[in-house]
């Protein structure tokens, strides 16, 4: 990673980036009077426009979803990028030259505009490769390709390309465009040989581009065709500072839209399988680059989920059903716990891969493979109890206490006393027994903690309090990434009597927007605090450290903003809906309707926020 951007250097990318031409290349903006424009939101289906943009103010707001902020928070929900990649995008178009600050030692860290020039090469050898693809000396890959049912105009819309018989002719035509040597060596597209000169890292395979989230290319993934050559089967790209397989799913940049339109993500495991998957009419499908299926690849499919106690996407994972498969569906039941939406395995009839099933029995075999997936820890249980003799008493108690874990894992614990039922029938025991087990087997700390606690009880006073505190510190401390976000949620969502004259002082001040961290800003709030105690206060914020390990980012402020919204908004809904229990709906109809009609858009709005408050993935 990069060093951190400039503050002030943040603070001109938002002046001089035009919000409504940003929002413009997605949402058709019409006036809406006093200098907004209103369009339909992109972040949620909707039939009456209620997107407005402030260009005054540079910021936006959707009153049907909650969705707001400035050009930078805008692109990183419309096109899934971080903060500082969303940073850099807009400083591109506007043409401003960004400064990093080195934070600290790190053996990887990118130079200020080091990403740029590792892009532009493996544009370059992108264009290179696909060009090669249709040369004599590719014939095998053409044909390999075609015999796994994929034409011409497949191979140009996965970018698919070849890698020549020679040593360096990819090494010499970008060097030709401009590219140094130690760039196209860290760009993991060349290396030293023997002799130190410089070499092609991939000769005489298919090649598939990797691209990021953001389209660009960041890698490469090769497939041997000849038999003489003795490296594996699949060589791609090493860890570079673009490129982390940990972090990288084949397929991400066509599926992303459809998987946050959909709610559902299906995890394939090969190159050929995502192709066969999307031009099957599975377009969800995405697969790992070389490595399992781990946390970080979670975090990104979060991500575009929006997986959250409301929202449950479905994960699905196809494997295949021989002893390899199996064990990895096993290992994907362990980090399933990690997502809040359902998890499901398709594993084919006959043992096939995706790839090889449409080729056998069309697209439709494809679809209806993941039409029939069922719940991961059913096909997880049944592989546990599959090791075991059922018909002695040995075996079935070894096997209860095996898959007793299985069970007390399940994130959704209401359904814990259902697959207890399920496991006692499928031993055939009886369920006392069955119970203790799983509720053994759940004893750990942690575990034995409610389901859901307190998602629908009062927000408490104290929690709350920490909170706003936490809020206040992050717009004292750091403004610039504060910013509008902080500013949106008005006074009137803190309770505690200090922290509202505290975030009135920041408004007074002119706003965490307009502000540059620092001793002048901290100065600035304390001046327009007119509260002897809230100026005590501010100091004491300004110094005292976040709750939170790590360096703060848009999804941690946006994250603390939308708790402590939510709070007041919970408030109004409990108190609406004792009000229309009260109510006689037959003699005070309109009354009745009328507050129905309040209650919809309130219980959006606290959906909204209850997203956005387990998010900041």
């Amino acid at each position: 990673m990069a060093g951190r951007i400039r503050d002030e250097d943040i603070a001109l990318v938002r002046e001089r980036t035009s919000i409504a031409e940003v929002i413009s290349d997605r949402v058709t903006l019409r006036s809406a009077g006093g200098g907004n424009l209103k369009g339909l939101c992109p972040f949620h289906d909707e039939k009456t426009p209620s997107f407005t943009v402030a260009p005054a103010r540079n910021v936006y707001f959707c009153h049907g979803c909650g969705a707001g902020g400035d050009a930078i928070k805008f692109l990183m929900d419309a096109e899934h990028l971080t903060f500082v990649e969303s940073v850099e995008r807009l400083a591109d178009r506007a043409g401003i030259q960004l400064r990093y600050d080195e934070t600290g030692p790190s053996p990887t860290r990118q130079q200020p505009g080091q990403r740029q020039r590792l892009v532009a090469a493996h544009a370059a050898a992108v264009e290179f490769y696909t060009g090669q693809l249709g040369t004599p000396g590719a014939r095998l890959a053409r044909e390999f390709l075609a015999e796994r049912g994929f034409d011409r105009a497949a191979a140009e819309r996965y970018g698919c390309g070849f890698a020549p018989d020679a040593w360096d002719h990819l090494t010499k035509h970008l060097r030709q465009k401009g590219f140094t040597g130690p760039e196209l060596v860290t760009a993991g597209l060349s290396r030293e040989s023997r002799s130190g000169s410089l070499i092609d890292r991939f000769r005489r395979r298919l090649l598939w581009p990797i691209r990021e989230l953001t389209g660009d290319v960041i890698g490469f993934g090769a497939r041997k065709l000849f038999d003489t050559d003795d490296g594996p089967k699949y060589l791609n790209t090493p860890e570079t500072p673009i490129y982390k397989k940990s972090h990288v799913l084949y397929g991400i940049d066509q599926a992303k839209r459809e998987i946050a339109k959909q709610g559902r993500a299906v995890i394939v495991e090969g190159y050929t399988d995502v192709m066969a998957c999307h031009l099957a009419g599975v377009t969800t499908a995405v697969a790992t680059c070389g490595t399992a299926f781990g946390v970080d690849h979670i975090g990104v499919l979060r991500r575009l989920l929006m997986d959250s106690d409301e929202v449950t996407g479905e994960i699905i994972f196809t494997f295949d059903g021989d002893a390899a498969g199996q064990k990895a569906a096993l290992r994907a039941f362990e980090e399933d716990q990690r997502f809040v939406g359902r998890t499901f395995i398709a594993v084919s009839p006959d043992n096939m891969d995706p790839c090889d099933l449409r080729l056998a029995k069309g697209d439709l075999a494809v679809r209806d493979l993941v039409a029939r997936r069922e719940p991961l820890v059913d096909f997880a249980l049944r592989q546990v109890l599959a090791r075991y003799d059922l018909d002695t008493v040995d075996g079935r108690v070894e096997a209860m206490r095996r898959a007793a874990p299985l069970v007390a894992k399940l994130k959704d614990r209401d359904k814990r006393p259902e697959y207890v039922r399920k496991l006692a029938l499928d031993l055939g025991m009886e369920i006392e027994p069955v119970q203790r087990a799983v509720l053994a087997a759940g004893s750990d700390p942690g575990a034995a903690s409610p389901a859901r606690p307190k998602r629908t009880e009062p927000v408490l006073d104290s929690p709350q309090s920490l909170v706003e505190r936490e809020a206040l510190k992050l717009a004292l401390q750091v403004p610039v990434l504060a910013g509008p976000m902080f500013d949106a949620v008005g006074a009137d969502a803190y309770r505690h009597p200090v922290h509202v004259v505290v975030r009135a002082a920041v408004a007074e001040a002119g706003g965490a927007t307009a502000a540059v961290s620092g001793a002048v800003w901290i100065e600035r709030v304390r001046d327009a605090c007119t509260d002897l105690v809230g100026r005590a206060l501010v100091g004491e914020l300004a110094v005292e450290p976040l709750r939170i390990d790590r360096e703060p980012d848009p999804g941690y402020v946006s994250v603390t903003l939308a708790q402590i919204q939510l709070g007041s908004v919970t408030a109004r809904i409990r108190e609406l809906k004792s009000r229309i229990q009260r109510i006689n709906p037959v003699a005070h109809k309109d009354e009745y309707l009328a507050m129905v009609g309040a209650l919809v858009p309130l219980e959006q709005h606290a959906r909204a926020l209850r997203e956005q408050a387990v998010g900041g993935l």
